[in-house]
């Protein structure tokens, strides 16, 4: 059946604020990671066309996850259906996956550091092209914690990494697909030109 993996996201003018607010909330670091993100696809496109995920998550472990959209829809949080599994070898799993006709379709690329507090996940994620705030777990939970970590709820983001560098890439013109650091040199980037594209509050004003 999977679990329901319920988020939202917040971008982080300056992520130093929110480190020490995390602190002064009682909040414990599991330790922060450079993560290289493989995201698979088939020859039809299904999973983008589904708004689904299959990737392959290489930190301190190695993570296959897919995720789905659920059969309700929540315009307050991201809400999608998880399975995910450890794997402990990556090249073959690399095989299974070409196997059954998936092929690698995008790279991404970030730095987290994950905090747990209450009930709840907490990530200061570092992005080639901005730096967030990421708040998994319930409901109530998940607007009670934003609070406290002064994040106003109108500005949050519903759109997972990938979809806002969509926006991004297609803005700019550029000329890579995958979201790596590398890429990113060089590019003239304002992101707070596109956060009222992204933010669900603003977009329901």
């Amino acid at each position: 059946m999977g679990t329901l993996e319920i988020e939202v996201k917040f971008f982080l003018p300056h992520p130093e604020i929110s480190r020490k607010l995390l602190a002064r909330n009682g909040a414990e670091s599991r330790g922060r990671f450079f993560e290289h993100n493989i995201c698979f696809e088939n020859a039809a496109g299904d999973l983008r066309r589904n708004e689904s995920l299959l990737r392959l998550r290489k930190d301190d472990i190695t993570t296959l996850t897919y995720k789905a959209k659920p059969a309700f829809t929540d315009n307050d949080f991201k809400v999608l259906t998880e399975h995910e599994v450890e794997v402990s070898d990556v090249d073959t799993m690399l095989d299974i996956l070409r196997a059954l006709g998936f092929y690698p379709e995008q790279v991404y690329e970030k730095y987290r550091e994950s905090f747990a507090l209450a009930s709840s996940t907490v990530c200061l994620d570092s992005m080639p092209f901005g730096d967030f705030l990421e708040i998994e777990g319930p409901r109530e939970d998940i607007r009670k914690l934003a609070g406290q970590l002064e994040m106003h709820w109108s500005r949050r983001i519903l759109l997972n990494y990938r979809a806002m560098f969509d926006v991004i890439r297609e803005a700019l013109d550029l000329p890579f697909t995958d979201i790596t650091f590398d890429n990113f040199k060089g590019v003239a980037l304002d992101i707070e030109a596109f956060l009222p594209g992204f933010e669900a509050g603003q977009k329901q004003m």
